[in-house]
C-alpha cells in the first residue's frame, strides 16, 4: 500500500448512489430566478459530486444512477468519465429526462432550488437495473435521501444497500435534505430516518439536524438523539463555523477555514468526498481522535475551497490546491 493513506490505484472503491442532474446557476448573485438575466449549467447531484471529489483527491470511486437518454445525460456521463470516475454503473433512459433544478443564489452565496423532475431519469432506476457486481466491490458506499421519495427508485436505493453491506462495504448517508420534493415534511423526515440505522458514517448539516429532530439547538444533546449503536461516526457540519464530531469513544469539533464564500453549493459534498477519501483503506482512523480531527480539518479545506467558485463540480479541489491551501493556512 502506498503511505498516503492508502488513496492510491490499489486502494478500495467508493461507489456513491443516487442522482446526477444539472444546475441552472443565475449569471448573477442576489436576484429571483424571475430577475436573473441568464443561467450558467453546472453539473451536479450531490451523489455525483462526491464521486468526482472522490477522484479528484487520488481516491477510486464509481457513480451508480440512471440518466435521461438526451443530450445533458450523455453530457453528465461524459462529465464523470472525465473526472476519473467509473460509469458502469450508469443506465439511460429512453423515455425520460434528466433532471433539471434552477437555483437562486443569494448574496451570501447560499442558495434555494426549484426542479424540474416528471418524473425525470434518476427516479425510474429499478432493482432490475443496479450493476451488483460493481456495488459488491465497494469499499464504501454512500447515498443521499433523494433517492428514498419515489419508487421504482426508493427500491433500487435499499436493494444496492444492502447488497453493499452484504460484501462488507460501510455505509455512508448524507441525507441532502431538500423538503420542495418530498410529498410533505412529514414525510421526508419518516422516510429519512427509515434507514437512519443502517449507516455507520452520517453527515447532516446544521439546518437537517433542526429539521430531524425538532429541536432549535444545534448541540451535543440535540446531535446524540440521533445516535444508533451500529453508528461509527455521526459529523454535523456547521457552515462557515467547521463540523461536530461524534464516535462511541469521543466528541468534539473542528472550527472552519475563514473564507470568501461566493457559492456554497457542492460544499458539503466535498467536505464528504475528502473524509471517505481518507477514511477507505483504513477505517481504524474513526478510532482514533487525533487522526480523526486531522481528517476531518482536511476536509473541511475540501469545503472551504469548494465554496470560493461557482458550481460544485468546477469548484471540487484537486490534492495540489489542497496542499497549497492547508499551507497558507497553517
Amino acid at each position: 500500500m502506498a503511505s498516503n493513506n492508502g488513496v492510491n490505484d490499489d486502494g478500495g472503491l467508493i461507489v456513491s448512489f443516487g442522482e446526477m442532474l444539472i444546475d441552472f446557476v443565475p449569471t448573477v448573485s442576489g436576484v429571483s430566478l424571475a430577475e436573473a438575466p441568464g443561467f450558467l449549467k453546472a453539473p451536479g447531484g450531490a451523489p455525483a459530486n462526491v464521486a468526482i471529489a472522490v477522484s479528484r483527491l487520488g481516491g477510486k470511486s464509481a457513480f451508480v444512477g440512471k440518466l435521461g437518454d438526451d443530450e445533458f445525460g450523455h453530457m453528465l456521463a461524459g462529465i464523470l468519465k472525465e473526472n476519473g470516475v467509473s460509469g458502469s454503473g450508469i443506465c439511460f433512459d429512453q423515455g425520460a429526462r434528466t433532471a433539471l433544478a434552477f437555483v437562486t443564489l443569494k448574496s451570501d452565496g447560499d442558495r434555494e432550488f426549484m426542479f424540474y423532475r416528471n418524473p425525470s431519469a434518476d427516479m425510474l432506476l429499478t432493482p432490475d437495473e443496479l450493476n451488483l457486481e460493481l456495488i459488491r466491490s465497494a469499499k464504501v458506499f454512500h447515498y443521499g435521501s433523494i433517492s428514498l421519495i419515489v419508487e421504482p427508485c426508493r427500491s433500487a436505493h435499499l436493494k444496492a444497500m444492502e447488497v453493499a453491506k452484504d460484501a462488507g462495504a460501510l455505509l455512508s448517508y448524507d441525507p441532502n435534505l431538500r423538503l420542495p420534493l418530498w410529498p410533505s415534511a412529514k414525510e421526508a423526515r419518516e422516510q429519512i430516518m427509515s434507514i437512519w440505522d443502517k449507516a455507520e458514517v452520517i453527515k447532516v448539516s446544521d439546518n437537517e439536524l433542526e429539521f430531524l429532530t425538532g429541536s432549535d439547538k444545534i448541540d451535543d444533546e440535540s446531535a446524540m438523539s440521533l445516535w444508533h449503536p451500529n453508528l461509527k461516526l455521526l459529523l454535523v457540519t456547521l457552515g462557515d463555523k467547521g463540523c461536530n464530531y461524534y464516535t462511541k469513544h469521543f466528541h468534539g469539533t473542528v472550527g472552519a477555514f475563514q473564507v470568501k464564500a461566493v457559492d456554497t453549493t457542492g460544499a458539503g459534498d466535498s467536505f464528504v468526498g475528502a473524509l471517505l477519501t481518507k477514511i477507505v483503506d483504513d477505517q481504524s482512523v474513526l478510532e482514533d481522535e487525533g487522526k480523526l480531527k486531522e481528517i476531518l480539518r482536511y476536509a473541511c479545506a475540501c469545503g472551504a475551497i469548494t465554496t470560493t467558485k461557482k458550481g460544485a463540480i468546477p469548484a471540487l479541489p484537486t490534492v495540489p490546491e489542497l496542499d497549497a491551501f492547508l499551507n497558507a493556512h497553517h
